[in-house]
């Protein structure tokens, strides 16, 4: 796994024993959730001492939204990329439902962290300030989407509507829940080609079936 994305990384060793850390505590979260990770577990999977957990680290909390805060900004490259992309609006929203049926293994981290805030008030500021980089990016990528396919929601409540659209999905499917998902997606699919067919029409050119 790429390490940490912060700008200050310590040197040497205590860099990869970090890395040891953070990798490990990703794979546990996605396998068992942060109430099946002990210290103990954790330095096993790390193949470290489990004394460094709390001393690199403070809590194991913090360790956690750590593990959240780099998986996030390795995707958030990606999507930049994707979104940046010379290729039609339509095609980028393929490719990003393609990801949401790829990247679960971040989904349940992102999920186990959100129920981890729950109970844990000073989690939440750096769990929502997650949610705020994901909320960037989509509101950059969509403000030309929107034009795109005349679609007049304002670009926040679009915005919200497919970040809250997609969490339904992410739930569901972690749930084992996938019933109406494929023909749902679908119906979005066709109806997005609709509206960029529409768009591509020359002002006041008639098609078959206009008045």
């Amino acid at each position: 796994m790429p390490g940490s994305t912060g700008s200050h990384r310590p040197e040497g060793s205590r860099a990869s024993t970090e890395d040891a850390f953070l990798d490990a505590a990703e794979r546990l979260l996605i396998s068992a959730g942060h109430a099946g990770i002990t210290t103990r577990l954790l330095a096993e999977e790390a193949g470290t001492n489990p004394g460094l957990v709390h001393y690199y680290f403070g809590s194991m909390d913090n360790l956690f939204v750590r593990v959240l805060e780099r998986f996030t900004e390795r995707l958030i490259v990606r999507h930049r990329e994707m979104y940046a992309a010379d290729i039609p609006s339509l095609q980028k929203w393929r490719q990003a439902m393609r990801y949401l049926d790829v990247d679960r293994p971040y989904q349940k981290v992102w999920l186990e962290l959100q129920a981890l805030s729950w109970n844990h008030p000073h989690l939440r500021q750096r769990v929502a300030a997650v949610d705020e980089k994901w909320r960037a990016v989509l509101t950059e990528a969509f403000a030309a989407a929107r034009e795109e396919f005349g679609i007049e929601m304002p670009l926040d409540a679009l915005v919200s509507l497919v970040m809250t659209f997609n969490e339904g999905i992410i739930l569901e499917r972690l749930s084992g829940v996938e019933t109406g998902q494929g023909e749902l997606l679908d119906w979005i699919d066709k109806w997005l080609e609709g509206r960029q067919a529409l768009s591509r029409r020359p002002t006041g050119t008639a098609s078959e079936g206009d008045p």
